[in-house]
């Protein structure tokens, strides 16, 4: 399985991070122990959503779709509008 899941900062809690992965628990470990660039400086992170793919050309499509669209981040967004409090 592939996964497209959306990170929330706990420290900073409006800020929101795309990303896509074959393992995600390995993964999610990897964002929370600051092991990745690209979210080492908000950590810790909760795990707000995920969606799983069986085809890796699937979830990066989303994952791009996700990060390139505004309106569709926001879209996910506004359905998690409770959870993400």
């Amino acid at each position: 399985m592939f996964y497209v899941y959306l990170l929330q900062s706990i420290a900073e809690r409006r800020w929101t991070y795309v990303g896509s992965c074959d393992d995600l628990r390995a993964r999610f470990k990897r964002h929370n122990a600051g092991q990745l660039q690209s979210t080492k400086a908000r950590r810790p992170y909760k795990l707000a959503y995920y969606e799983a793919y069986s085809e890796k050309t699937d979830a990066r499509k989303r994952e791009l779709e996700l990060k390139n669209s505004w309106s569709k981040k926001q879209e996910l967004l506004k359905r998690l509008e409770n959870s993400l409090k």
